[in-house]
């Protein structure tokens, strides 16, 4: 796919993802919804997508563990169990390939008001125990979502937390980025079962993967070090909006 594009192409689809990267790590997150606009913008094919973004995605997700947790460390309350289900359902969602226009409608909707309510609160509520049942639930259903698409889940796990009031804007990033890690090596392994993956990994993503690495790093060490429990809800809000938008187009 990089063999076709011009030096320019490539210097302006490394520099999105770049940027894509810096947003999203400020937040604990890993960028695959803002990958696959960039990348479907540079017209990659369908069965090219999926292994680059989750390949990406692990790239700047393991930057992002390891700042946000050298910072606030990630409840094992909320990550354990999140994680437990959520690896085997994104393995299987990995193996599913569904169909674009069922799914980018809704999430859009509900992106855009998760976005909204973000941008609603005023001050951080006093954060409360998250039932296990519950909290084993968000994991299989986000995985199993979060695979079929090709991200690591982010977009939905972090505004989830934060609304329900389970953790605060640091501990959300703290457990979405191993959660997006974690998903993303789990939906790639099921990729690869499906697609001709380790191909498609070696010709597209290494190359990109130089860019996210770079923007990983500046928004990781951004978010964990620079920004307050206030200007972290606000992010992640932006980083919704942009994830909204992108299901539309």
């Amino acid at each position: 796919m990089l063999t076709t594009l011009t030096t320019i192409e490539i210097t302006l689809l490394v520099s999105g993802l770049c940027t894509v990267a810096m947003m999203y790590a400020m937040v604990g997150h890993g960028g695959g919804s803002g990958y696959i606009a960039v990348l479907a913008l540079a017209s990659f094919s369908p069965e090219t997508l999926r292994p680059t973004v989750l390949t990406l995605n692990i790239c700047v997700a393991s930057i992002s563990t390891f700042a946000f947790n050298k910072q606030s460390k990630a409840k094992p309350s909320l990550l354990i169990p999140l994680i437990l289900m959520s690896i085997p359902c994104s393995f299987i969602g990995g193996l599913i390939h569904l169909d674009p226009s069922i799914y980018k409608p809704v999430l859009g909707v509900v992106l855009a008001l998760a976005s909204a309510r973000l941008f609603m609160i005023r001050k951080q509520k006093q954060t409360q125990p998250a039932p296990l049942l519950l909290v084993l639930l968000l994991g299989a259903s986000i995985g199993l979502i979060s695979g079929m698409i090709g991200i690591g889940g982010g977009i939905f796990l972090s505004p989830i937390l934060l609304l329900c009031g389970f953790a605060t804007a640091r501990e959300t990033a703290a457990v979405s980025a191993p959660f997006i890690l974690c998903n993303s090596v789990a939906a790639l392994l099921g990729v690869m079962f499906t697609e001709q993956a380790v191909s498609n990994i070696t010709m597209n993503a290494l190359p990109l993967a130089c860019g996210v690495v770079v923007g990983g790093i500046i928004g990781a060490n951004i978010g964990s070090k620079k920004l307050g429990q206030g200007g972290l809800r606000v992010m992640l809000g932006v980083v919704l909006v942009i994830a909204a938008i992108k299901m539309f187009m």
